[in-house]
């Protein structure tokens, strides 16, 4: 019997808003303001997130961060397995040196997307520092990679799949819990 509803929402769009806005608030903490900083979400859905975080800075500091969208189809170390990978347009319109770059993904999981994408961000160039801001950490680690700022912790088994629903890539905003054995929804994450 196919699941047609999530197990649990663990997050509403208020409840993202409301992260957003935290994270936002803290990302400009520890940078002293937005001067330095660049915001670079991972397409899809951490491109949508850095867009929205964007919102937020420009809101609180009067400045808006650039931002820019990195596709990470060929560094993943399975895309050898993947028959034909989904390509998206990478878009970073700032030279990278010597920014602060915040890199955006929906979901923190086994650290492997975030390890491709700091190979590619690495192709253009050498920022000061890079920080990674996620919606969602679920744990389950397979390399050494922690995010600086967190919106929510989500501790679950790999049986479950953590998935962020954004629109307008989805048809409608929360943070929802499915199990591994349903058909794959959008907002999933690797």
């Amino acid at each position: 019997m196919e699941q047609t509803k999530p197990k649990a929402t663990i997050m509403d769009e208020a409840t993202m808003d409301r992260a957003i806005t935290r994270i936002a608030h803290e990302i400009l903490e520890r940078n002293e303001g937005a001067d330095t900083i660049a915001l670079v979400g991972i397409v899809r859905r951490g491109a949508t997130i850095a867009r929205k975080l964007a919102d937020e800075i420009e809101a609180i500091e009067g400045t808006r961060p650039q931002v820019g969208l990195l596709d990470i189809s060929f560094y993943r170390d399975d895309v050898t397995r993947r028959l034909a990978p989904v390509l998206h347009k990478t878009e970073i319109p700032f030279n990278v040196d010597g920014k602060d770059i915040i890199l955006v993904d929906d979901v923190l999981y086994t650290g492997r997307t975030v390890r491709s994408a700091l190979d590619a961000l690495m192709d253009f160039g050498r920022p000061a520092t890079i920080q990674l801001a996620v919606m969602v950490d679920r744990g389950h680690r397979e390399l050494p990679i922690r995010a600086d700022y967190v919106c929510k912790n989500v501790p679950s088994s790999r049986d479950e799949d953590v998935r962020v629903c954004l629109e307008p890539l989805d048809d409608h905003v929360a943070v929802e819990i499915w199990d591994v054995e349903t058909e794959k929804k959008p907002g999933g994450a690797a």
